[in-house]
């Protein structure tokens, strides 16, 4: 465990999913191994057409997210119940796997991402 306060930022992310004029994902690391996420996601974004191509094309998401919508309508689906909620602004959610998404509206979707690290589970 570090004493030490760090400080990252989006605008100089340790990587970048770039889903080119639909968005993209930009994420940063810490030290001890958190995660944190911006997501854009234009309108017209889907996760089946903009992401899974670049996680390999698994059937449906393989991530569980945690985050927070700073702005726009995002539908998440569970693949297997066929289950629909709509996440929008000020929205704290919760998304286990096997889901897949869609931007609802002509509003772009932002979205903050967190992942702890193993150390903090």
């Amino acid at each position: 465990m570090t004493t030490t306060i760090e400080i990252r930022r989006f605008e100089s992310p340790d990587d970048r999913l770039d889903m080119k004029a639909r968005g993209g994902i930009d994420i940063v690391k810490t030290a001890q191994g958190s995660t944190g996420m911006h997501a854009v996601f234009e309108p017209g974004w889907t996760w089946e057409a903009d992401e899974k191509p670049l996680l390999g094309s698994p059937e449906t998401c393989p991530m569980h997210h945690t985050g927070y919508c700073l702005s726009g309508k995002l539908v998440v689906r569970m693949v297997d119940s066929g289950q629909e909620t709509q996440i929008a602004r000020g929205d704290f959610f919760e998304i286990p796997p096997g889901h897949d998404a869609w931007v609802a509206g002509d509003e772009r979707v932002e979205l903050i991402l967190f992942e702890a690290s193993d150390s903090h589970a």
